[in-house]
C-alpha cells in the first residue's frame, strides 16, 4: 500500500485535489490539506459569521474556531451526507448561535443584577448606591474566589473591555485557552452568585 505522503507532495496545486483527497490528507494531520480547505471556504465561514455575529472580530474568532475544529477532528465531516460548504456553513451557524446565546445569557444576567439592586432600594438614591455597592461586593468576592487563570481573564474583559483576541495578544495566551477560562470563569460566577440570578 503506497503511503498518503507519497501520494500528497508538500507543493501540491490545490485546485486538482477534490474535498474527498483533501479530507484523506487532513485525516493523516497534513498541515497542508487544511491550508487547502481554508483558501477554498474561509471566505464562507467569515461571510456567514460576519452575518450572524455582525463584528468582523467576532467573525475572525469564529472562523479560526471553525477551521481549527476540522483541524482537530476531521473525522466529523460524512461526505455522505452533504458537501464541504454544506458541513461548514452549518456548523458555523451552530457555533454561532451559541456564542450568541452565551451573550444573551451574560447580559440577562447583568440585567438581573440591576433589577434586583432597583427594587431592593425603591426609589431612594442613597438605597440605590448601597445596593450597588453590595452587588459590587458579592462580585469581587466571588471573582476573588476563581483560580486565578480564570479570575485573570474575567478581569481583563470585564474591567478593560478587551475582547478575547485583545486578551491573547497581550498575554500571548492561545486563544483557545482564553476563551475556555473564560466559559469556565462564568459558569463558577454563575454558581457563586445563584442566589443573585435567581
Amino acid at each position: 500500500m503506497v503511503s498518503l505522503m507519497t501520494q500528497w507532495p508538500e507543493q501540491v496545486d490545490s485546485t486538482t485535489q477534490d474535498d474527498r483527497t483533501v479530507l484523506s490528507a487532513l485525516c493523516q494531520r497534513q498541515p497542508t490539506a487544511l491550508a487547502i480547505l481554508y483558501d477554498r471556504y474561509s471566505h464562507l465561514v467569515y461571510k456567514l459569521a460576519l452575518q450572524m455575529l455582525k463584528t468582523e472580530e467576532a467573525a475572525a474568532d469564529l472562523t479560526q474556531e471553525v477551521f481549527l475544529a476540522v483541524w482537530q477532528k476531521p473525522e466529523r465531516y460524512n461526505p455522505e451526507r452533504g458537501t464541504m460548504t454544506v458541513f461548514l456553513s452549518v456548523m458555523t451557524r451552530s457555533r454561532a448561535l451559541n456564542r450568541l446565546r452565551s451573550a444573551k445569557s451574560q447580559q440577562n444576567m447583568v440585567e438581573r443584577f440591576s433589577r434586583i439592586a432597583t427594587f431592593e432600594s425603591g426609589d431612594s438614591p442613597v438605597l440605590a448606591q448601597a445596593s450597588l455597592m453590595e452587588l459590587s461586593d458579592r462580585v469581587r468576592q466571588a471573582l476573588q474566589a476563581l483560580p486565578e487563570a480564570q479570575r485573570t481573564v474575567l478581569e481583563m474583559a470585564y474591567y478593560e473591555g478587551l475582547s478575547q483576541s485583545d486578551i491573547t495578544k497581550r498575554t500571548g495566551i492561545p486563544l483557545g485557552t482564553v476563551k475556555s477560562r473564560s466559559r469556565q470563569g462564568l459558569l463558577k460566577l454563575r454558581e457563586l452568585l445563584h442566589d443573585l440570578a435567581e
